[in-house]
């Protein structure tokens, strides 16, 4: 193995780390403070930014790392809260939307604040860590 290829590696088990470090945080946070899972979060902020509100489910699951099932099985639960409805494509009746709701649009502006604040510390926190401080230092402005 050359220098490189272990320098490679540290540096992906550094990111690795320091992604499930935050991302066990904000899951948390997300959930005990607005009952929301992170990938539900993610996907209405998705939608709140896209154009009229809806994407195609395909591409709300790349957007947000999700296979087809997965995020089925997301939208069906978003929509079962009422935060997202499905609409058919006007052009093309095999294409479906998800449509992110007014009251989708209140959850998920109500919990960007834990989330961004979450975040924040959790950054915060790692870049106390030896370990990873170096990489941060690199990434966050």
């Amino acid at each position: 193995m050359s220098a490189g290829e272990k320098t490679d590696g540290r540096l992906w088990d550094g990111i690795v780390t320091l992604h499930g470090r935050v991302e066990h945080r904000l899951a948390k946070a997300l959930q005990s403070r607005h009952g929301l899972g992170l990938s539900e979060f993610r996907a209405l902020c998705r939608l709140s930014r896209a154009d009229d509100g809806e994407l195609r489910m395909q591409e709300l699951a790349d957007l947000i790392g999700l296979n087809q099932s997965s995020v089925s099985r997301l939208v069906a639960r978003l929509e079962s809260a009422g935060l997202t409805r499905r609409d058919m494509c006007p052009k093309d009746r095999r294409g479906v939307y998800t449509v992110i709701t007014e009251e989708g649009r209140a959850v998920q502006e109500k919990a960007a604040p834990t989330y961004a604040e979450t975040l924040t510390e959790a950054l915060d926190e790692a870049a106390r860590d030896p370990a990873i401080a170096p990489m941060l230092t690199v990434l966050r402005p």
